[in-house]
C-alpha cells in the first residue's frame, strides 16, 4: 500500500535505516528458529518449496490483473468452505485463526461504498480501498486471497479452526472496523491481516505492523498490545527463515516491526493482531517475489508457523 493514501498521515519514519539491519535480522531469524522448535516439536509440517497504511492506498483502482497475473501456476484454489473452516485433530484443536485478506478484488466497482467513513476509535476514514498493484496489474487483493487460501490450509492440518473475513464472497469490503469486529466476535486466538504495499521503487523488504496503545472512543487496545508483539515477532523470524527475505529497508529501522496507532483494524480490535506487509509492489525485485506462486507458498508458510508458534509458545 502506498504512503499517499488520503485516510492517514504517514509514519514519521521513513529513512533507510542499515546499522542495525544485521543485528535486526540474527534476532529475528533466532525468533524463527524458536518458533520453528515448537513448531516441529508439535506436529508442524515442513514443506519447504510495506511501509503503507495497511488500509489506505491509491484513490486510483489497481489494473485489471493481466491471465498470467491473476493464475500464475502454482496459485493456491479457494476452499468451498464458507468462511469458518474447521479442521481435523491437531496440536491447534480448539485454536481460532481469523486470516483477513486486505481488500477486496471488486472494490474498485464500489467506490461509493468503500469512501464511506467509519469511526476507527481515534478518528474517522474511509471504509476500506481498492489497494496497490504491481507495475504490471497484478493486484494486492488477489495477492492477499492466494496467500490467505495457502495459509487457511497448512493451517487446518495443524487442526485450528480457521476464518477469512472476506472470501471474494461479498461485492466489496469489509470496513475496515468490521473486519475488526469478525475476530472480536470469533474469539480468535490469533489474527493477521494479510497485505502488500505500494512504496516506491528501491524500497523492499516485508514488515509486520503491531498495534500501538489507544485508548479513545470505542478502541481500547491496551490489553492486546503486549500478546500482539509477542505474535508479531513470532511471525517475523519465520517470515524471514522460511522465505529469506530481509526485513524492510525503508521503515522500522531495520528489524521488520513497525508500530502504528491510525489502522483501525487493530484500534478496534480485542483479541492479538498484526497486520504484515510480505513485500513491496511497486518494486521490480519484490514485486518478481509476489508474483511467484512458490514464493507465496513460502510466504503463507513463513506467518502459518509463526502464528503456530505463538499459539503454542
Amino acid at each position: 500500500m502506498s504512503y499517499t493514501g488520503p485516510d492517514f498521515d504517514p509514519p514519521p519514519e521513513r529513512r533507510s535505516r542499515r546499522g542495525p539491519l544485521t543485528v535486526a535480522l540474527a534476532a529475528l531469524v533466532c525468533g524463527g528458529l524458536l518458533g520453528w522448535g515448537v513448531y516441529a516439536a508439535t506436529g508442524g509440517t515442513d514443506d519447504k518449496g510495506a511501509g503503507a497504511e495497511a488500509e489506505g492506498s491509491p484513490s486510483a483502482a489497481p489494473r485489471t490483473p493481466s491471465p498470467a497475473a491473476s493464475s500464475p501456476a502454482g496459485s493456491a484454489s479457494p476452499s468451498a468452505e464458507d468462511g469458518t473452516s474447521p479442521a481435523a485433530a491437531g496440536p491447534l484443536k480448539g485454536k481460532v485463526v481469523v486470516i483477513d485478506p486486505g481488500h477486496n478484488p471488486t472494490n474498485a466497482e464500489h467506490t461509493a461504498e468503500i469512501n464511506r467513513q467509519v469511526d476507527v476509535g481515534t478518528h474517522r476514514k474511509e471504509c476500506d480501498t481498492t489497494g496497490t498493484s504491481t507495475d504490471d496489474g497484478y493486484a494486492e487483493a488477489e495477492f492477499t486471497l492466494d496467500v490467505a487460501h495457502r495459509m487457511r490450509a497448512l493451517l487446518q492440518r495443524q487442526g485450528a479452526t480457521v476464518k477469512l473475513t472476506q472470501d471474494r464472497d461479498r461485492p466489496f469490503g469489509p470496513c475496515v472496523d468490521e473486519r475488526a469486529r469478525i475476530g472480536n466476535a470469533a474469539k480468535a486466538d490469533a489474527v493477521v491481516s494479510i497485505h502488500a504495499d505500494g512504496s516506491g521503487a528501491g524500497n523492499r523488504g516485508f514488515h509486520v505492523i503491531l498495534p500501538g496503545p489507544v485508548n479513545a472512543g470505542e478502541a481500547d487496545t491496551r490489553a492486546i498490545v503486549g500478546p500482539s508483539r509477542a505474535l508479531g515477532e513470532r511471525i517475523a523470524g519465520n517470515f524471514v527463515r522460511v522465505t529469506g527475505t530481509a526485513p524492510s529497508n525503508y521503515i522500522g529501522g531495520g528489524t521488520g516491526l513497525v508500530t502504528r496507532k491510525d489502522l483501525g483494524g487493530l484500534n478496534l480490535s480485542t483479541v492479538p493482531k498484526v497486520f504484515i506487509e510480505c513485500g513491496n509492489m511497486r518494486d521490480s525485485k519484490d514485486a518478481a517475489l509476489l508474483t511467484s506462486g512458490a514464493w507465496r507458498q513460502k510466504a503463507a508458510q513463513g506467518i502459518s508457523e509463526g502464528i503456530v508458534s505463538f499459539l503454542r509458545g
